[in-house]
């Protein structure tokens, strides 16, 4: 045992000084490795911080645990056949619906209502067109995890009497309220004023539509002001976590039973949710990942190629060294894994400073893109166990090589 660690350790010191003895030579090798590590990590981190960025501005959109019942909705494209199916099969949810499923639904913790609509403003001759109107129920507050800059959010007794009061998206409330509080002031809807009573956090944009260009009204005064006949949609979220299954179920069920189906019948509404949207986006990152990946590597295995180019070179070289070594003694496989040694510790150097470079490049790309980027522990190890492997395999002819030499001829090359 003594005599292999002492081996191993005698082949990891000449290795070292081998690749310090010419060290432009090693860093201009490993150029290729450098570059094939750091975008490997880079495009995985990219990857990882796209799927985050994503997530996390739905999740600002819908609210995180949280589910949605209405006539029509999928986070997929439908086929032409089952969009035409449901389109004669489904039925629009009703506010009695609704109620049902909020009082009785016992894994939600809460239920809430939206409907929405366009509408063009016009205040004092400034125009805002094409603005989204939200009819809600209060509950949408906590559904959606809605954050106020001021005021307060829809309440239950201003939608059981249809009031006259809005709350205002960023964007509404730069265009016509850039100065002071927006708060008490009055904005027309359809001819109707309405009193601000709040004013949404901005959320920026999403897949490029911006998320802040819109308005809060109660739900009761959005039916009187649009004539809707595809019915409300029904939002829910869960008590915790562990119960969101159990409550999409539940809803499911409940409203089954109240539209009176039977078992083998099909749902004659929709139900989406935010779980589907995140396993979607692990397909479609996977995706990426599954044909970027790949080509990333080709820029490791052409590095691989110079090693094996540098290694050949090196055993030309170091041959007067391995015919002594084996006059001395050393096996063939000694020399074999010398040499393999030497290559696999390159290109994990290699590796390293690849890593290192990804860093800076990932930290660099944060600032700039202001989109958190995520460096994952599998592209790390999947970086450093790709080239650690391209230096034993690039390394195993010159290592071949330099172990078939003959000790009497390798002795005559000085």
């Amino acid at each position: 045992m003594r005599e292999l660690t002492s081996f191993y350790t005698d082949a990891f010191v000449i290795a070292v000084k081998s690749i310090l003895e010419h060290k432009l030579r090693a860093f201009l090798t490993l150029i290729g490795i450098i570059i094939g590590v750091a975008a490997v990590v880079v495009v995985g981190a990219s990857i990882a911080g796209l799927k985050t960025y994503v997530i996390d501005r739905v999740s600002k959109v819908l609210g995180s645990e949280h589910f949605m019942i209405t006539r029509m909705a999928s986070t997929g494209r439908m086929s032409d056949e089952e969009f035409e199916r449901k389109n004669r099969r489904n039925r629009r949810v009703t506010w009695r619906e609704f109620q049902y499923l909020r009082e009785n639904c016992q894994t939600c913790s809460y239920v809430g209502a939206q409907v929405a609509d366009n509408a063009d403003l016009d205040r004092d001759g400034v125009e805002m067109p094409a603005v989204s109107i939200r009819g809600v129920t209060p509950e949408m507050l906590e559904i959606e995890s809605k954050d106020l800059e001021e005021g307060r959010f829809v309440t239950a007794q201003e939608v059981e009497s249809s009031a006259p009061v809005t709350v205002l998206g960023a964007d509404v409330r730069d265009k016509y309220f850039p100065v002071g509080s927006a708060l008490g002031k009055e904005i027309k809807l359809r001819g109707v004023p309405l009193t601000v009573i709040g004013v949404e956090k901005a959320r920026g944009s999403f897949m490029g539509s911006p998320m802040d260009r819109l308005m809060y009204i109660p739900i009761s005064l959005h039916t009187q002001l649009f004539a809707r006949e595809s019915g409300i949609q029904v939002h829910a979220s869960a008590l915790d976590r562990d119960k969101f299954p159990e409550a999409m179920d539940e809803a499911t069920v409940l409203l089954r039973n109240y539209r009176k189906l039977k078992g083998s019948e099909e749902d004659t509404f929709s139900l989406v949710n935010t779980d589907e949207f995140n396993s979607q986006m692990d397909q479609f990152t996977g995706a990426i990942a599954a044909v970027v990946i790949p080509i990333t590597m080709i820029i490791l295995v052409v590095g691989g190629i110079v090693v094996m180019n540098i290694m050949l070179v090196s055993v030309t070289e170091r041959t007067f060294e391995v015919g002594l070594r084996k006059a001395l003694g050393a096996s063939r496989k000694q020399i074999l894994l010398q040499f393999l040694i030497e290559s696999a510790l390159l290109c994990i150097c290699g590796g390293l400073v690849g890593l290192l470079v990804a860093t800076g490049v990932v930290a660099l790309i944060t600032v700039i893109a202001g989109m958190t980027m995520t460096i994952t522990p599998g592209y790390i190890i999947l970086s450093i166990a790709v080239s650690s492997s391209i230096g034993i395999v690039a390394g195993l002819y010159p290592a071949w090589k330099a172990s078939k030499l003959d000790p009497i001829v390798a002795l005559t090359q000085v």
